[in-house]
């Protein structure tokens, strides 16, 4: 599973914008996904942006206050002599041949085409492109609305909503309310297999009915067949239970979960991708975790034992010995 960031697009773009033809005077997006790809090229090269349609309808530039732009003069698409078209990505590259045949229809000018990202068989049909990245493969911008979420599993809170507050974790009344009114975090456009939560089985009706009410559609709820929370921590099954259920599925090819310690451990428990949305990273078993990440982690993880210590410390000062 390949997986770019809006770090590494940004990244591979200051690292390739130099190839962009000095003489382009107009980036134009493809909608959605083009224009973030555009939006930053547009920004770092100081150039005009538009998006395709705005484009073809020859719709006025619009332009900020705060600065002066290369090529300021130009009042519509069509001044330019020559544009940069622009996708996030090339697959069948249907999308680019359509886009070309719709620009060329009504400008006279030149056209340069470029994806941020092609695959090895395809980078013919674009002009430039930044990185070759094979399938299957997400974005940051495109994760919670791929097809290939129909053979995915996903965690609840952290990813769907977010995760109840100290004070809402009683399993009790706090809770119950806390499952009715949870803020909804990222809601995938697409039907998705299998919804795996540490949640208790008896709080299925409430959670049911949350995932109904933000239009959540599944194929497959598991939740944690246990009496009580204490129960669950007490016998830490939550991840093997999240890793078997990713596990038993042959055709599930992608786990998303919220917090990164929790997903690192059901990728190794699975031995399958798991992506990471507190961290936005993408977990594969046998690949190495970038070495700047994994020493952020590890300097984390010993600032929070110290902190811990010593607030563990100063309580204890200030506790009466007990006779």
């Amino acid at each position: 599973m390949n997986y770019r960031s809006v770090s590494d697009l940004s990244f591979l773009t200051n690292r390739h914008v130099s190839r962009v033809p000095q003489d382009i005077e107009l980036i134009v997006g493809i909608p959605r996904s083009g224009m973030l790809v555009a939006s930053i090229i547009s920004l770092k090269l100081n150039l005009p942006l538009t998006d395709l349609y705005s484009f073809l309808r020859n719709d006025e530039l619009k332009k900020g206050n705060t600065r002066t732009y290369k090529h300021n003069q130009l009042l519509r698409p069509w001044d330019a002599g020559k544009i940069l078209l622009v996708d996030d990505s090339i697959a069948s590259g249907n999308s680019m041949e359509a886009a070309v045949s719709l620009v060329r229809g009504t400008f006279p000018g030149k056209v340069v085409t470029m994806a941020a990202f092609a695959q090895r068989d395809n980078i013919q049909q674009v002009d430039m492109f930044l990185e070759t990245v094979e399938q299957p493969r997400l974005f940051e911008w495109n994760i919670m609305h791929h097809h290939l979420l129909s053979n995915a599993c996903l965690g609840i809170d952290g990813v769907l909503c977010v995760g109840p507050a100290p004070g809402e974790n009683d399993d009790g009344p706090n809770y119950r309310r806390f499952l009715r009114e949870a803020s909804p975090l990222f809601i995938p456009s697409v039907k998705v297999a299998h919804l795996a939560t540490n949640r208790l089985e008896k709080y299925r009706a409430e959670t049911e009915d949350w995932l109904a009410r933000h239009g959540v559609e599944y194929g497959q709820l598991h939740m944690l067949e246990l009496p009580d929370e204490n129960q669950a921590r007490k016998l830490k099954v939550e991840n093997p239970f999240k890793a078997n259920v990713y596990r038993s599925d042959p055709h599930a090819i992608l786990f998303i979960e919220g917090n990164r310690e929790e997903a690192l451990d059901i990728m190794q428990l699975a031995n399958k991708p798991v992506f990471c949305v507190e961290s936005n990273e993408m977990f594969v078993p046998g690949r190495k975790l970038p070495v700047m990440r994994a020493q952020m982690l590890r300097k984390s993880l010993t600032l929070k034992a110290k902190v811990s210590g010593r607030i563990r410390q100063w309580l204890g000062r200030g506790t009466p010995a007990t006779p």
